[in-house]
């Protein structure tokens, strides 16, 4: 949600480079699954309150639905993060992280403090997300610990700024 005349909250103002919508490809892989490509969309908004709305959804290159991700992205100090967010695979996942402008835009570096799981969800122990702004492109990595690996390589995208 995005409301043109608000300004968003002087509490996330580092974090102003990640709004809007962005789309691109990835690739995964794990120890545990074949290896895939897929497309993404990432849009975070705001609302002039002291954090951002995150939603994301990957499908494969089929066109099939993967995952999504919905949440808020809020900074309680200058230069720490907080990622909140709810998976329907019956995760819920807190990172905890840095914000640090880098030469040509913002980095966040976020590990999990906290994640929950319903009873029928598959274990994850453990989560870690980079991303580097650089004007209109967003790369990222996700870090995920499960269903008895450790905490290793799992995602990475390269996503452009469409709105």
């Amino acid at each position: 949600m995005n409301f043109a005349s608000v300004e968003p909250h002087p509490s996330v103002a580092a974090l102003v480079p990640l709004l809007g919508t962005w789309r691109g490809i990835g690739h995964g892989e794990y120890p545990t699954i074949e290896p895939f490509d897929y497309r993404e969309e990432i849009e975070f908004g705001h609302a002039g309150r002291p954090f951002f709305t995150y939603r994301q959804m990957t499908k494969g290159a089929d066109g099939r639905p993967l995952h999504a991700e919905t949440g808020y992205l809020r900074s309680p100090s200058p230069g720490r993060v907080e990622l909140v967010l709810a998976h329907p695979t019956g995760i819920t996942e807190i990172c905890e992280g840095t914000v640090t402008e880098t030469v040509d835009g913002i980095r966040l570096e976020l590990n999990s403090s906290t994640i929950g799981a319903s009873a029928s969800a598959k274990p994850v122990t453990a989560v870690g997300r980079s991303l580097h702004v650089t004007g209109d492109t967003i790369d990222y990595t996700l870090r995920m610990a499960a269903v008895g690996e450790p905490l290793q390589h799992h995602l990475s995208a390269t996503l452009q700024r469409v709105s």
